[in-house]
């Protein structure tokens, strides 16, 4: 997965810009539910919120 070097700074998010970036690539990419992205971060130890991946 590539990530723009170039991103905003995401300012007043709790979770670092890398595991944004992935949610959002695997939520667009593979058309999954917010359910699914949770669950794959969640295998990655990342806890977080559908709501949180919704928006």
């Amino acid at each position: 997965m590539n990530i723009p070097t170039q991103m905003p700074r995401l300012k007043g998010f709790r979770y670092p810009r890398e595991i944004i970036a992935y949610a959002v690539w695997a939520y667009h990419r593979f058309a999954l539910s917010t359910a699914d992205v949770e669950d794959l971060l969640a295998e990655r130890g990342v806890v977080v919120s559908r709501e949180a991946i919704r928006l």
